[in-house]
């Protein structure tokens, strides 16, 4: 082979990869099983179709916000594992924010084997790590088909 054509099929395979679409994972199961094959696994969530809990109040409606990650460390618990009666995953993240001051943003989601999703969303005071804002969002994961708010790809 020569020189120009390896660079070109080079350049066709890594467009390729590029231009790869994300997978749309459609529920519990198959998010569980990429994330135990070790892939990459984003989650996207779009909170004003969520149900939003902030206190003990049911909120008429969420903030119209979207928030995205990608899951790097997460717990799977098998169900009666810990006297659970479902398997369940958990995964976190937080991290330093400027929002009118120096505050962590700390958000948890659960995600249970019946496909549904609860969001913990917390910010935190920096200086004495008092409780600034405590919501709680609930939805499932969207299968294409549902009104899920709650979106997981690969």
């Amino acid at each position: 082979m020569n020189r120009s054509l390896i660079l070109i099929l080079v350049f066709m395979v890594l467009s390729a990869l590029v231009a790869a679409e994300a997978i749309q994972l459609l529920d519990f199961g198959e998010l569980v099983s990429a994330l135990t094959l070790g892939e990459e696994v984003r989650v996207v969530a779009h909170y004003g179709e969520c149900q939003l809990i902030s206190g003990n109040d049911i909120k008429e409606r969420a903030p119209d916000a979207v928030g995205g990650m990608v899951i790097d460390v997460f717990e799977y618990f098998a169900p009666q594992s810990i006297g659970n009666q479902e398997a369940f995953l958990v995964f976190s993240h937080s991290s330093l924010i400027n929002y009118g001051g120096f505050i962590y943003n700390y958000v948890k989601f659960k995600v249970s084997e019946d496909n549904q999703v609860k969001i913990t969303a917390q910010y935190a005071n920096a200086r004495d790590f008092n409780l600034e804002m405590d919501e709680n969002f609930f939805s499932e994961i969207n299968n294409g088909q549902n009104q899920g708010a709650i979106y997981f790809y690969k």
